[in-house]
């Protein structure tokens, strides 16, 4: 077996790579001065990336977390991306790529090496396609996906095998559809990607008591996901009752996240896995959610707000706040109270109190 396919990043069975790369292109694409080696060198000798501990002389790495510079003393990699703090730790014979942001660099040099697979052109012949379906001929359309009637899919845009496009879905160019991924109801931008088995623009939860129980209130709203857009997989975003749910541009939902009907995210917001927003609730731009965090509706986040993980929001938070616990409360308060608790029971077990 290769040593690509035991031990390094970039299977081939099942990324794509490009390169050889020359210190040239690499200095560029991440935006860095090169340390210990020739800005000019435009041979292209390296062939891929991995990490600092089994990284060799053709291979590029990074450091971006104090706690692995010992590694870096002991690489063998041929290129580190690193801050400058690091500089003096290189080894004689490995070439640095410094600059202020290094996991952004890696990022970019990882894609570079390894870009998302291209649309292939066409329609595959067990996908059944609605009357009146506009696909552009550069989209990809793969085995067994359904596209209703009126549908439009933008240029480049890839839909995988299984997934299901509802009647008069906007796609626009260059999404990713994974595997058995559900859309309906929706208005996509550009390059907004769905994992497999998403499920975008389904009826929300919206219901009322009658004297005979519950009586369903019509979801006529729609999803709007914005330019750049990322849904994780099996994530669910309900459409709106009477308006749009909307994800701002640039917005990362983890997988296993539930959006509720009429909910509004802001650019850039992150939502991590098992986090739950509720009908109404609004987030400005940049808000962070972190894992299994729920909030509950008609609320408002304010721009660059954090919530804790596992935190329940329960009342509108503040702009740059940070909130933990529930209900949620700052940080600090949260922790002088843990303290607070921790000497009150510190107290009673040496006053001869405890469990009875």
């Amino acid at each position: 077996m290769e040593r690509q396919d035991a031990a390094l990043p970039g299977d081939r069975r099942f990324f794509e790579r490009n390169g050889p790369f020359s210190l040239r292109a690499l200095a560029e694409c991440a935006g860095a001065r090169v340390e210990g080696g020739d800005e000019a060198d435009d041979a292209p000798r390296y062939v891929g990336i991995a990490p600092l501990q089994s990284a060799g002389p053709q291979e590029v790495s990074f450091l971006d977390n104090r706690r692995y510079a010992p590694l870096l003393e002991q690489t063998r990699a041929g290129v580190v991306i690193l801050a400058p703090a690091f500089v003096d730790r290189l080894p004689k014979g490995t070439v640095g790529l410094v600059c202020s942001t290094p996991y952004l660099a890696w990022a970019r040099v990882a894609g570079l090496f390894h870009p998302v697979p291209a649309a292939i052109p066409g329609i595959h012949p067990t996908a059944i396609v609605g009357a009146g379906a506009d696909i552009d001929p550069s989209a990809q359309i793969g085995p067994f996906v359904t596209i209703g009637a009126g549908a439009q899919v933008g240029a480049g845009s890839r839909i995988d095998a299984y997934a299901l496009i509802g009647d008069g879905v906007r796609i626009g160019a260059h999404c990713r559809i994974g595997s058995h991924a559900s859309v309906s109801h929706a208005l996509l931008g550009d390059r907004v990607t769905l994992l497999s088995g998403a499920r975008i623009g389904q009826e929300g939860f919206g219901f009322a008591v009658g004297p005979d129980g519950f009586e369903t209130v019509p979801q006529l709203g729609r999803v709007v996901l914005e330019d750049g857009v990322e849904v994780g997989a099996n994530s669910t975003i309900d459409r709106g009752s009477s308006q749009d749910t909307v994800i701002g541009a640039g917005s990362r939902l983890d997988n296993l996240v539930q959006i509720g009907h009429n909910a509004r995210l802001g650019r850039c917001c992150i939502v991590v896995s098992q986090a739950g927003i509720s009908g109404s609730t609004e987030l400005g731009d940049f808000v962070t959610i972190a894992a299994q965090a729920g909030l509950i509706g008609h609320i408002r986040v304010g721009t660059k707000a954090r919530i804790g993980a596992q935190c329940g929001v329960m009342s509108d938070v503040e702009a740059g706040a940070d909130v933990i616990g529930s209900p949620a409360m700052p940080f600090r308060e949260f922790f002088r109270n843990v303290a607070v608790l921790r000497r009150l029971a510190k107290k009673a077990t040496q006053n001869g109190g405890g469990e009875t």
